[in-house]
């Protein structure tokens, strides 16, 4: 005890400590509860709505990159498309996501990213119907590149569009729900490829599928709220609060608002360039994600689920109908192997996860290569265009009660001087394609035929393929995968 301090004055301090602990608890817990609130005010139904309007986007993606693995198997025999012109048909929508890649960003800064997913589900439905009526190779180029800037605009803005209505503690769970919707797209497009492969045309109700999905999408994200953060980023703040109380379900968002300005304050600090210095890890960043995306591109992955239908009928699927079957499996096995991938990657780690699926794509890919050296593939009639009676005379059930003369009568008109003087004037390959089927009806055969004969494949290796395709497909799915999402 100081001298001169009486036990009253310490009683008083005494007292006066215990309140200020009091009142520091009290203020202690009031902080808690307001952290909490915003895990508590949530993930409303709203929200959940919002997103999963959003991702139909990538339901259209999916189905749109999947889809020409099957419509490619019809159309070169109905348009005569030489090897070239098929590589044409399916890099075309490529270049109008690359296009759409190099404005995109501007775009939806510039006119909001729902605006931006209506304008995307638009025009996949204008080049779906640009699509549809004509049989013209210059007419399906153009579809597909504006089905090309469609989907790569909606894939830019539908993520970020999800990431800023969503609340923080769920904003991975739901941004992810895009990534899902891509690989179920690819899963019915290949169903759609198997239900209409021996359908007359059935090419064009394959892409006639998305057309009333595309235009629901589009009406309904009119009805949907903007993103909160791009309200604020056009200085509409009290649009901004109005918007976060209907979707948190509170009625006072102020808080939320505060980090989001917070937050744009913050990005005004960076410039371009500082993407290439050492400033906060940028560069290294940077670097890591250039890296991830160009693993995702060079390891084959885009060209299995463009080309699935085709590589496994060079390996013994030989009908149209069964190439397009088996490929439903790819859809399959990348939707299984992505739902458990992208619920554990948060406890189990995306790094885990690439090393782990990044060997056994490894191991699979070496196995497929050896299991195709021993398959004979004859290349160029993998690509070439199939002749009118090579398609019709696969179709079960079309021979029945015709004979081969009225084979000869039938087919006189398609292999006539002036079709091949077409064909001639389009490609030496189709020319000569129809030469050689030409001259084998002559005979009573078709060339098909012998082909499927002379290269007939083992049915250990034809399935034994399948199954390597299968497991690379898969470990893509759980190793590069996820670190698209994270």
């Amino acid at each position: 005890m100081a001298p001169g301090q009486s036990t009253e004055d310490l009683g008083q301090q005494n007292q006066t400590m215990r309140a200020g602990e009091d009142e520091e608890s009290s203020r202690g817990s009031r902080r808690r509860h307001l952290r909490k609130l915003p895990a508590a005010a949530g993930c409303g139904t709203f929200t959940f709505l919002s997103s999963a309007v959003a991702a139909i986007s990538g339901l259209l993606m999916g189905y749109e990159l999947g889809l020409i693995s099957g419509a490619l198997l019809q159309m070169r025999s109905i348009l005569a498309l030489s090897c070239k012109e098929q590589e044409i048909v399916v890099s075309s929508l490529l270049f109008g996501a690359l296009f759409a890649s190099l404005i995109g960003g501007f775009l939806i800064d510039q006119f909001g990213r729902r605006l931006a997913i209506i304008i995307a589900s638009s025009l996949l439905v204008l080049g779906s119907l640009i699509l549809l009526p004509y049989e013209s190779y210059g007419i399906f180029i153009v579809g597909r590149i504006a089905i090309g800037i469609s989907i790569s605009l909606s894939s830019i803005a539908t993520c970020v569009y999800i990431a800023e209505i969503a609340p923080q503690h769920r904003r991975g769970l739901l941004v992810s729900l895009n990534e899902l919707m891509i690989v179920i797209g690819i899963l019915f497009a290949y169903i759609s490829n198997y239900a209409f492969a021996r359908v007359s045309h059935g090419w064009k109700y394959m892409f006639g599928l998305v057309i009333p999905l595309g235009a629901l999408q589009a009406i309904a994200m009119y009805f949907l709220p903007p993103s909160p953060r791009f309200l604020v980023m056009k200085n509409n703040d009290e649009a901004a609060r109005k918007v976060l109380e209907r979707l948190r379900e509170t009625s006072d968002a102020t808080k939320e608002l505060t980090v989001i300005k917070s937050s744009l304050k913050d990005e005004h600090q960076y410039s371009f360039l500082d993407l290439f210095r050492s400033r906060n890890n940028m560069r290294a960043r940077m670097l890591v994600g250039l890296t991830l995306v160009f693993f995702v591109q060079t390891t084959g992955q885009p060209n299995i689920l463009f080309y699935a239908s085709t590589v496994l009928k060079s390996v013994g699927f030989q009908s149209n109908e069964a190439a397009s079957l088996a490929s439903t499996g790819v859809g399959v096995v990348k939707v299984v192997s992505t739902v458990p991938a992208t619920v554990f990657v948060d406890q189990v780690g995306s790094k885990t996860f690439l090393c782990i699926g990044s060997s056994v794509m490894a191991v699979s890919l070496v196995t497929m290569g050896l299991v195709n050296r021993n398959i004979y593939v004859n290349f160029t009639n993998v690509c070439r265009s199939q002749s009118p009676e090579d398609f019709f005379l696969q179709r079960p059930g079309n021979l029945t009660g015709v004979t081969n003369g009225s084979l000869k009568d039938l087919f006189a008109s398609m292999a006539s001087p002036e079709r091949l003087s077409f064909d001639a004037q389009r490609s030496p390959d189709v020319a000569r394609m129809g030469e050689l089927n030409k001259t084998a009806l002559a005979g009573g055969k078709s060339t098909t035929g012998s082909h499927m004969e002379s290269g007939e494949v083992p049915v250990v290796l034809k399935w034994l393929s399948l199954a390597s395709l299968l497991v690379y497909v898969a470990a893509f799915s759980i190793g590069l995968g996820p670190t698209e999402i994270t």
